[in-house]
């Protein structure tokens, strides 16, 4: 009977794989291919339009050194980080805001659904849709932002925003925070949500206070949500290309030309080098995996490894007196 079992098993095991069998064929070819594709290309002479053939260079890293020793690329990556650090740090602290709000027990709020609604809706709204929104906004002469200061006197004279750097860079870092800040909520009360309710009236009947209760039990019990909204924010700052290429096309002055909007511009524009391209981007991969390698290790639980230290201890203890 247990023979028949397994073998039972195992036919229907079958129809597991055969069903795996669409997403891994389209992953071969559509992910992963490319991935291999772009990283041999990067060390190659591979550029042009309609360019078929190419060859290994005599000094493989020569694209790399062409990239970083470009100021164009040094200028992009500054840009980048500074477009992604002014976004992400009041997106986190407005999201982590609007959880704590939406996940205390003491305070039955009212609508809770509409507002989580309002607040994640900016987040499905097309990148296209909210460049020409905010492009029209901050129109010059005449747009509602300039319409709206001249009515209550703040300015005498249309401002153009679009052409200074400083304005155009936090408009791109408000229009990624405005967009995503919904999201990273979302991810973050589905994280309390999975808290024990125990936990929470055990530290009420302590007396412990709301401020308290979210600094000493909420955080840290959600650190594993906090990493992954760390790490898929990183990677998804750090590839910014929708709002700055459709918004101002990187200007003005390449002021908001980000990494991705760089490659993008080697590979598709001018002189078609790809290689060129290829190398860039792993140059950015590279730099995600140290910053991401950077963020686990700061955000590790360091309960957990002593635990399992202990516990490789002990075990080597238990087998020194076997012996």
């Amino acid at each position: 009977m247990k023979r028949k079992k397994q073998l039972g098993s195992t036919k229907y095991a079958k129809y597991g794989y055969i069903f795996c069998i669409p997403f891994v064929v389209t992953f071969l070819i559509f992910s992963l291919y490319p991935i291999i594709y772009t990283t041999v290309i990067g060390f190659t002479d591979f550029k042009g339009l309609g360019a078929t053939s190419f060859r290994f260079l005599d000094d493989p890293f020569q694209n790399f050194k062409l990239i970083l020793a470009n100021p164009s690329f040094i200028t992009a990556l500054k840009n980048t980080l500074k477009m992604w650090i002014f976004n992400f740090i009041p997106q986190m602290l407005i999201a982590l805001l609007l959880t704590a709000w939406f996940t205390d027990r003491r305070s039955k709020i009212k609508g809770q659904g509409i507002f989580k609604v309002l607040f994640y809706m900016p987040n499905i709204i097309t990148a296209a849709t909210v460049a020409i929104l905010f492009n029209s906004l901050f129109g010059y002469p005449m747009g509602p932002v300039n319409d709206l200061l001249i009515r209550f006197g703040i300015i005498d004279e249309p401002i153009k925003f679009l052409i200074n750097k400083g304005i155009a860079q936090g408009i791109v870092s408000f229009i990624q925070f405005w967009m995503w800040y919904g999201y990273t909520m979302v991810i973050l009360i589905s994280g309390v949500l999975g808290i024990s309710p125990e936990i929470f009236e055990s530290a009420s009947v302590d007396g412990a206070n709301r401020v308290q209760t979210f600094f000493y039990i909420t955080i840290p019990s959600i650190k594993t949500i906090l990493l992954f909204t760390l790490v898929t924010s990183l990677i998804g700052g750090l590839n910014m290309f929708d709002i700055p290429k459709l918004f101002l096309l990187g200007g003005p002055d390449n002021a908001t030309l980000t990494t991705s909007v760089f490659i993008y511009n080697q590979a598709f524009s001018g002189s078609y080098m790809y290689n060129r391209a290829a190398a860039a981007s792993m140059i950015m991969f590279v730099i995600i995996a140290i910053l991401s390698a950077i963020l686990f290790l700061a955000l590790r639980d360091r309960d957990e490894d002593q635990i399992r230290k202990y516990a490789k201890e002990q075990k080597k203890l238990m087998k020194e007196g076997r012996k």
